[in-house]
């Protein structure tokens, strides 16, 4: 048995230093992986990443992250995924990683189960809105920007999920921070759901195939849903799940 811890939306700062650290540091005895499912920063600087980064520096599980808008805010996503880096964690964009956990809990031989390939495919996705009401690829640059965007994201993820199936990892996990589906969007006004995700999202997802999706962005939403093709997906924003992470348990 796997176990995932998931959080995101944090938007952490200079002055919310130690916020979190404590719960983090009880990681090694609840999970074998934490995944930060963007909205790290508040407003994208390096200076709120460093607040970050002293948050998962040297924690006993692998930390692997997206970034989300707030972190694009300040047009210094690049220095903030660099900053989160130096601190040990994996930040992707249409990238994978693959990290090896023992079957009983526990990273690299620490248990007695046998080893078990964990597979997280991640991209911060982007919004567009779902089957049925979602933007269109037509009429101004403008829009057609937008969808354009939209796709290759949605597309990114499906390219880094089928690198996944290559790697023979016995789970598959796709992390993004804009919503795959609209289940997780419950409680959050209609007017803007088209904002807070994409169907694209889940088109990947159940294309490439995995075992858990993940993200964050709707704070007011749900935390519990599922893709048209019956993978799980989880809304892991802090306001959502009222905690500093979830555990979620996945079985090879």
């Amino acid at each position: 048995m796997t176990r995932v811890a998931a959080v995101g939306d944090i938007h952490l700062a200079p002055g919310s230093e130690g916020l979190l650290r404590p719960a983090f540091d009880t990681l090694g005895g609840a999970a074998d992986v934490l995944l930060l499912a963007g909205d790290l920063t508040r407003h994208g600087t390096p200076e709120e990443a460093a607040v970050v980064a002293g948050e998962v520096r040297g924690l006993p599980v692998p930390v692997v992250a997206v970034l989300g808008n707030h972190d694009y805010q300040s047009d210094r996503q690049d220095e903030v995924a660099d900053v989160l880096r130096e601190a040990g964690a994996t930040v992707l964009e249409g990238t994978f990683v693959r990290i090896d956990v023992d079957g009983d809990g526990g990273r690299d031989g620490g248990g007695d189960g046998a080893p078990v390939a964990v597979g997280i495919a991640g991209t911060k996705g982007f919004c567009g809105g779902f089957a049925g009401r979602c933007a269109g690829d037509f009429g101004e640059p403008e829009m057609k920007a937008l969808v354009r965007a939209s796709r290759e994201s949605a597309e990114g993820l499906r390219r880094a999920l089928d690198g996944l199936a290559d790697t023979g990892c016995a789970v598959r996990i796709a992390l993004t921070h804009f919503a795959p589906v609209p289940d997780t969007l419950a409680g959050e006004p209609l007017e803007i759901f088209p904002f807070l995700g994409s169907y694209l999202l889940a088109e990947a997802i159940d294309a490439a195939g995995a075992d858990l999706a993940v993200h964050g962005h709707a704070h007011h939403g749900t935390e519990h849903g599922m893709t048209a093709g019956g993978i799980r997906v989880r809304n892991v924003a802090m306001p959502v799940i009222g905690r500093a992470f979830a555990v979620y348990h996945l079985a090879p």
